[in-house]
């Protein structure tokens, strides 16, 4: 049987067949999260690169209203701080 993203069993409880799982979350805050984690290890290379794809997918035309998107692009600011911060241990005093 498949499992959903939380690890739980795609098919109890939801009535959806495993071919329809669950997202509970956008793409961009799964980058989001990625991005940290990346940081988190010291891997400062992969986190550039999911911070350049969050940014594209941030700021590129919205195909719909986004009524998220000042949040959007302040976590994207304090990712870009975030990394800077790190690879610049120095310029936190």
């Amino acid at each position: 049987m498949a499992e959903d993203e939380t690890g739980g069993d795609a098919q109890r409880g939801t009535g959806r067949p495993p071919s329809a799982p669950r997202h509970t979350r956008r793409l961009s805050d799964k980058i989001l999260i990625a991005f940290h984690h990346a940081c988190d290890q010291g891997d400062f290379e992969v986190a550039d690169e999911l911070l350049r794809i969050l940014e594209m997918m941030l700021t590129r035309r919205p195909v719909a209203p986004d009524m998220n998107r000042r949040k959007n692009m302040e976590s994207l600011v304090a990712a870009h701080e975030r990394l800077w911060l790190l690879r610049h241990p120095e310029g936190k005093g």
